[in-house]
This record gives C-alpha cells, structure tokens and sequence, in this order.
C-alpha cells in the first residue's frame, strides 16, 4: 500500500457487532439474513448522524446500541435471553478512550428499558463516585434519572423462551450426558444464531475520542445473579485514545479469565503490534483454549491487510492530518453480526459471515 493511501483521511468512523457465535446458512434463509443486515445499518445510521455532525463518540455508540437493544433480534434489551428461573437480566458498560479512562457500568438489571443508556449515565454523573453499580440499586438510581423503566414482561420474546425451555429439556438427567458428550455442559443452544448475540459499538469523533459500549442479556439459561464480561471494563469493553477501542462478544467466562478487550490495548501498547495482529492474536488464543467469539476494535494507524486464517475487516479511518484509524473485526466463530460507517461515505456495510 502507498504511502499516499496511508495518508487518506476517512474522518470519523462508526463499528458496531451483533454477537458472534454459531451460526448455520443452512437454518439461517437470506430473507432472515437480510432482516439482520437491515437491523445492524439502522444502527449504523443512527450513530452516522451524531458523527456527521460532529457530535460526540460516546453519544454515537450510545444511540446505536440503544436501537440494537430495541431490536428483538439481538440478546441485549428487548431479545435477551433467560435465566435458569425464567427471568431477564440485563448488563451493559461503556467507557471513553480519554486519559482517566472515565466508564460506567451496569448488571443485573429487570426494568432499566436501556441498559446502555444508565451505563452512560454513570458515567456522565458529576455525584456519581461509582463505575459499577447491579441490581436494586442500580434500578433505583436510573429511576431517580428519570431512565425509562419497563416491567419485567417488556423483555418477553416468544423465541427467547422458546430457547428457555428447549434448554431446560436438554438438562433433563436422561439428557445431560448427551449434553455434556455435545457441547461440555453448555446450556446454550447450537442451532440458535443469536444465543450469543451480544451487542457493542465503537467510534471516534472530529476530535480523537474513542467511545466503546457493549450490552448484553448473557447466555441462555444461565443462573440468576450470574455476571458475564460484558459489563466488566478491561473484560468485554476498552477504550483508549493511545491504543483502541474493543468490544468483545462471546463465552464470558473466557473473556473474564484473560481479560479480552485490555489484552488487545495490552499488544498494542507493550508489543507495538497493530490492531489487527493484537486482535486477531487475542482472538485465536481464545479458541485454543476453547473460547469462543470475537471482537471488534479501533485504533488510531493506518496500515491495513487481511489476516490469515481469521477473519478480519480493516477500514483506513482519519480524524485529521496527525491521526488515523482502522477498524478490525476477527472472530473464531461462523459468524458474527457486525458492521461499519465512515462519515466522509455515508454509506453503512454489514456483514454475518467470514466470507463477506
């Protein structure tokens, strides 16, 4: 690639996922498909419109999330999945990419409409001391901002509890050693090509702010009270204006164990790879040890290639003449949700499969 080419100046940029996981063409028609792939630009263009206008990148990932959240098709707000008692609950985090790495986070939620939405909040509350905040007092505290509550029943969705009780007929004791033989006790269901349908987005601004939010509704049939990476900053969400944004997607617990999304920020910043090899690093070592998902990060250089063996996605994006941003998007699945809009386009481009 030129040495002109490295020096385009894309302006600011937008990527968002919609989980990754297994995800079969066979039991996934192209009508569906392209219901997906409208979802996930509707997204895109949302965000484009607050970066087009020099808007924030915290308030581009927000909305875009927000709309994703809205969006039955996708395990965060109104389509997550349920816990082993039938209930809903819901994580989300968000984090900018400037020096005191400010972030807010949230879990264990049944009737915040927005889980996004109250992580930002945290965040931007000057009385707030707290990152983190679950629970009844997480619900109370977006209730006294005037954060639109739901009831619990709001989440409901006839696929999800579908999903619900298919899974709680897999761990019958008849069936769960063919479980176990299957997929390693797993409750989550093969054949489902959102089970792990996580959402999150990343952008930068005219003026250099990497913002990165994720939200999430766990895994099927996971016990109550339990807390996954998305809502963990260093696990499933990173933003630094010196290395990159990540937002990750997948089994959890893996991305809690070796702390995903900093490890990424981790390669660039004490290995001096760039964004595609620390993500695409990341991203196999997880399926060595039997992790899977993937991720999407932004950084702030402007060399770009395909890595083999692992899909990956590289989009030249600048801000101005002194920096410039790519977009990598790997994954050690089928499948993933994912997508991408530069300002100086305006055009969005969504994927689901690594040959697209």
């Amino acid at each position: 690639m030129s040495k002109e080419a490295d020096k385009v100046n894309h302006g600011p940029t937008l990527v968002i996922h919609g989980g990754a996981g297994i995800i079969n063409p066979d039991n996934f028609p192209e009508s569906k498909q392209k219901e997906y792939i409208d979802a996930l630009n509707g997204a895109l263009l949302a965000g484009y419109e607050i970066l087009k206008k020099g808007g924030d990148s915290i308030d581009a990932v927000e909305v875009s999330v927000r709309i994703l959240e809205d969006c039955p098709f996708f395990n965060a707000g109104k389509g997550s999945v349920f816990t082993l008692s039938g209930k809903n609950e819901l994580e989300a985090s968000i984090m900018l990419g400037i020096d005191s790495h400010t972030a807010g986070a949230c879990t264990l939620l049944r009737t915040v409409k927005n889980p996004i939405t109250l992580a930002k909040t945290l965040l931007q509350d000057p009385e707030n001391p707290h990152v983190f905040l679950g629970g009844i007092e997480a619900e109370k505290y977006a209730k006294s901002k005037g954060l639109e509550m739901v009831d619990p029943g709001y989440f409901w969705t006839k696929q999800r509890w579908k999903q619900h009780l298919d899974g709680l007929e897999k761990k019958k004791p008849e069936n769960l050693k063919m479980l176990n033989d299957l997929d390693g006790g797993d409750s989550r269901d093969a054949d489902d090509p959102i089970s792990m349908g996580t959402v999150g987005a990343i952008a930068v601004d005219i003026n250099g702010i990497i913002s990165t939010a994720t939200s999430t509704g766990g895994f099927n049939n996971k016990k109550d009270g339990r807390i996954g990476d998305t809502p963990l900053i260093a696990c499933g969400t990173w933003a630094d204006n010196e290395t990159c944004g990540v937002s990750g997607t997948g089994n959890g617990e893996f991305f809690i164990r070796h702390g995903v999304a900093h490890d990424v920020a981790a390669r660039m910043k004490y290995l001096k790879e760039s964004v595609q090899d620390a993500a695409s690093t990341v991203v196999k070592n997880l399926k060595k040890i039997g992790g899977d998902g993937g991720v999407i990060a932004l950084d702030k250089y402007g060399n770009c290639k395909l890595i083999n063996g692992i899909t990956s996605i590289l989009i030249f994006v600048g801000i101005n003449d002194n920096f410039f941003y790519k977009v990598a998007m790997p994954f050690n699945t089928n499948g993933m949700f994912r997508g991408y809009i530069r300002v100086s386009e305006g055009v969005p481009y969504s994927y689901i499969f690594h040959e697209q």
